[in-house]
């Protein structure tokens, strides 16, 4: 990983330093953060000759050689200064609340509607929304574009940015044509890295978040971090982990809750970590404790089923949102909590 002097390289010092890699067989991958650029040296960075000439160089700082698995993700990295912003929030100086239907009804757009200006005032500052839905069953309603268009008429209305689920390429190429702010990777996909590279090259050079589940089943945290860096190798370090929930299920739960690795997590990575007590606990009245569990094992922000009309709701909802009252509720204690951990939020 190299480190210029000034915050990034001119286009003619990038082509020196990717002709001195490229004779060694490797690649520079700009990663940009936000305060400096640095470059990545993709492929055997072992060489000394060509960690030596590179270090010859009068405008570099210093070559990082980092070794483990997630390279750009790891603490140590120099993106360990990077903040990620999204809904007016620099992750990491204040919580962050994402929350909106699991999925979004085409065929009544009004509750969601409602629901996102509801959300917005008990105080969330990003607006989620299922488009497509991965089902176990395959007759279950798997989603619909048409709700794409629905999602974005409601961050019209409220001037929040959104959060959607993508599963698959042309999702992805929808998702950013149409001004989604942050892509949501599904625990079900969380370790397909065919869709992760394929996010990764789409986002390269945009602002685009993306929130990042956990496995559904109980992966390593190196396996989860290792996830994130397929997507922050290609250029884009916006990468949100979201502990969800694990199998095996602990019993009266939907999954195992692991709002508890938060402080393992923060031990390895400098990402921002957001934790989904919806799918973790699966049931509504179970969620504000499970939320407010997680702010107190330091997590950076929730990611929170709510909806106007539970019981109108499809997908998870029924079970599992809780309405804009109890939000306003968790978001209200989850803060004072946030506050007794970190200190008032920076201004």
């Amino acid at each position: 990983m190299i480190l210029p002097k000034t915050n990034r390289l001119t286009a003619e010092q990038l082509t020196e330093i990717t002709a001195i890699v490229g004779e060694f067989g490797c690649k520079i991958q700009p990663i940009i953060g936000a305060v400096r650029t640095i470059y990545a040296i993709v492929g055997d960075e072992r060489d000394e000759l060509m960690i030596n000439r590179l270090e010859g160089l009068a405008y570099v700082d210093r070559i990082d050689r980092i070794q483990s698995p997630f390279k750009l993700m790891d603490k140590r990295s120099d993106l360990a200064s990077h903040r990620l912003q999204l809904g007016g929030v620099k992750l990491g100086e204040e919580l962050l609340v994402i929350a909106g239907a699991c999925t979004i009804d085409p065929k009544n757009p009004n509750y969601f509607y409602e629901t996102a200006a509801a959300v917005k005032e008990a105080g969330a500052q990003v607006l989620r929304g299922g488009v497509w839905k991965p089902r176990t069953n395959p007759y279950a309603f798997q989603g619909d574009v048409k709700s794409l268009d629905i999602l974005m008429e409601a961050s019209r209305r409220t001037g929040l940015p959104v959060d959607t689920e993508v599963m698959e390429d042309s999702h992805i190429k929808l998702a950013l044509e149409a001004g989604v702010h942050s892509l949501q990777v599904g625990a079900r996909n969380a370790l397909n890295y065919s869709l992760l590279r394929s996010i990764g090259r789409a986002i390269a050079e945009k602002d685009t978040c993306v929130l990042l589940k956990r496995s559904i089943h109980m992966g390593s945290l190196a396996e989860f971090i290792s996830a994130a860096e397929y997507i922050a190798a290609f250029g884009n370090p916006n990468v949100i982990l979201c502990p969800r929930g694990t199998t095996p299920t602990l019993d009266g739960y939907r999954n195992h809750p692991d709002e508890s690795i938060t402080p393992l997590l923060k031990e390895k990575t400098w990402a921002p970590v957001v934790i989904d007590p919806s799918h973790s606990v699966g049931k509504a009245v179970y969620v504000p404790a499970c939320a407010l569990a997680a702010v107190a094992y330091g997590a950076d922000g929730l990611c929170i089923e709510s909806h106007v009309s539970p019981s109108h709701g499809i997908g998870d909802d029924p079970k599992q949102a809780v309405t804009p009252d109890v939000l306003a509720k968790i978001i209200k204690q989850a803060k004072q909590l946030w506050t007794l951990r970190h200190g008032p939020a920076s201004a």
